[in-house]
């Protein structure tokens, strides 16, 4: 039987709680060098409560919307930090984006994508360069674009969006930041990848494992 929507975004769900209990420590080590040491534990709280949750839900009878509003609650009220209400306003835009599609084609997934990305960048007040997981996000999302423009299959798109992403990331490693608590150090954070943007190359190295096959 062909899987649904819902339960693809469970899956998804699911491999991104995996993947980041699997970078847990690496992930706080990260934010250990430029924030508070726990970017790894709130992010595996977050994403871990989330998979829990749709764990009860009967996802043949739920819409892809619903999944990503119930993702968005749950995710914040497990986050307290700054990385809650970022993710929790990634979901809640991409609920919305799915509400009038209520598909997840290879378009949809990349409107949810551009959704997440713009869901982050409002709620933070953020842009490229500000060593903060949108310089994960931003060349993600214009790399799906340009990908489904090219008229790339899945596969080779969620190539591109993940290659991107890890550029991205990598980046963060030469900028000073400006956002967050990272920005108390100034010249300091220089030298050091922001953990926001590794935590992001997972979340979509694991919709490439969903989506991209």
């Amino acid at each position: 039987m062909a899987e649904n929507d819902g339960r693809k975004l469970n899956r998804m769900f699911n491999r991104i709680s995996s993947l980041i209990a699997a970078e847990k420590d690496y992930l706080t080590e990260l934010d250990g060098a430029i924030g508070d040491a726990d970017h790894g534990i709130t992010m595996l709280l977050g994403f871990g409560a989330v998979a829990s949750e749709l764990a009860r839900y009967d996802l043949e009878e739920v819409l892809p919307s619903a999944v990503m509003t119930t993702a968005a609650s749950v995710f914040l009220n497990a986050v307290g930090a700054s990385t809650g209400p970022l993710y929790a306003a990634a979901f809640l835009r991409a609920a919305k984006v799915l509400e009038t599609r209520q598909s997840l084609d290879l378009i949809g997934q990349v409107a949810m994508l551009q959704a997440i990305t713009l869901g982050i960048q409002e709620r933070g007040k953020g842009q490229r360069g500000d060593k903060t997981m949108l310089d994960t996000w931003i060349p993600a999302a214009e790399a799906a674009s340009v990908a489904l423009a090219r008229e790339d299959g899945p596969a080779e798109l969620w190539r591109e969006v993940v290659a991107a992403g890890e550029v991205g990331a990598a980046a963060t490693r030469s900028m000073v930041a400006v956002r967050g608590r990272a920005a108390r150090l100034g010249e300091r954070s220089l030298g050091h990848v922001d953990p926001g943007a590794a935590s992001a190359v997972l979340v979509l190295k694991a919709m490439m494992e969903v989506f991209g096959d």
